[in-house]
């Protein structure tokens, strides 16, 4: 019997990619046989991005090439259909708090409406990331306060760059 791959789909904005959110894909890459981190190019809820597509792929790529089964992509359609055309049949998520259960399991209901087949699996933050944020993140940055240890060095630096402007 040929091999059943597991794949699953990490999606968000990632408007930076936080340690955080390489932990929750950390756990999903010892749980599927391929997990693909998907970046929105249009996030309805948060408005624009301070770091391009490209620039966000690139923080994803080096953050997570020690897991020879995580991958980054982009997408621009919703994402059940997004996990149609790469096989995948499992959305996974991090959860922080009550306010992101709260808008997850409403989004969880609407997926499920557009795709029953897909299902969301919900990974607790660990409890060093449980405040964590990329919008946290950015404040930080914006007024020099230390975030050398939320995110990768290439983020943080290029966050300083930024946001120094």
């Amino acid at each position: 019997m040929a091999p059943d791959p597991r794949i699953a789909v990490c999606p968000g904005s990632y408007d930076p990619i936080t340690n955080g959110h390489l932990d929750v894909i950390g756990r999903a890459a010892e749980l599927f046989d391929d997990v693909v981190v998907a970046i929105v190019n249009h996030p309805v809820r948060k408005g624009g991005t301070l770091f391009t597509t490209e620039e966000r792929l690139g923080f994803i790529d080096e953050a997570t090439e020690h897991l020879p089964n995580v991958r980054s992509d982009s997408f621009d359609v919703l994402i059940v259909e997004f996990a149609r055309r790469i096989g995948a049949r499992v959305i996974v998520k991090g959860l922080r708090a009550i306010s992101d259960f709260e808008y997850e399991m409403e989004m969880n209901q609407l997926n499920r409406k557009q795709a029953p087949n897909i299902d969301t699996l919900y990974l607790m933050a660990s409890p060093q990331y449980s405040f964590l944020s990329s919008s946290g993140v950015k404040e930080l940055a914006m007024f020099d306060g230390k975030i050398d240890d939320l995110v990768p060095p290439r983020v943080a630096q290029r966050l300083k760059e930024e946001l120094r402007r």
